[in-house]
């Protein structure tokens, strides 16, 4: 039987082999899930979560077995940029309500509490792998969120729907087409 892949998969790829969570928890804490079998605030640890890791691995629900931060789908991240090493924790986003067409589906890179992934380099070199898509990238720092790619000038004639020059026609018309279903 064949199955289609999931969003994620289509955008990020595969889970690969090759990378395993090991002792990262930090999607435990960090991430907000709302799902019907299961329901955490942000920034909250899961009540599962003991100093071992999941108390209840074997049984774990749906969205915990099925759901894998983009360190474990894209290759050409470092290996040193894993959650808990890296201070980054990387995710596809799908916002229902979004303020623009770029925030609908998007990677969203967000800079763990006590993060130096920005004083050390690691987040220009995540954002390096990130940004060579048509997937809008954001990038949070904990106090704002900021649109990394596109670029300000594709980005603003995008969202705007204002005419582009000639040079970046192209681009453009590429990200309307990939991105006006959110508009």
């Amino acid at each position: 039987m064949h199955t289609k892949p999931d969003v994620e998969t289509i955008l990020l790829g595969p889970v690969l082999a090759d990378r395993a969570c090991g002792d990262c928890t930090a999607c435990c804490t960090v991430l907000t899930v709302d799902t019907p079998d299961f329901t955490k605030p942000a920034g909250t640890p899961c009540a599962n979560l003991s100093a071992g890791g999941c108390r209840i691995h074997a049984v774990r629900p749906h969205i915990c077995r099925t759901w894998f931060c983009a360190w474990r789908r894209v290759a050409a991240m470092p290996d040193a940029a894993r959650p808990d090493r890296s201070g980054l924790i990387v995710s596809l986003n799908f916002v229902s309500e979004p303020q623009n067409c770029l925030e609908g589906v998007s990677i969203n890179v967000r800079a763990l509490p006590g993060s130096e992934a920005i004083q050390n380099g690691m987040a220009a070199a995540v954002l390096d792998t990130l940004c060579d898509q048509l997937v809008p990238v954001w990038f949070s720092d904990g106090s704002r969120k900021m649109l990394m790619h596109p670029e300000d000038d594709v980005a603003r004639l995008v969202i705007s729907g204002d005419a582009p020059p000639a040079h970046l026609q192209e681009e453009v018309r590429a990200w309307r087409e990939k991105y006006s279903a959110f508009v």
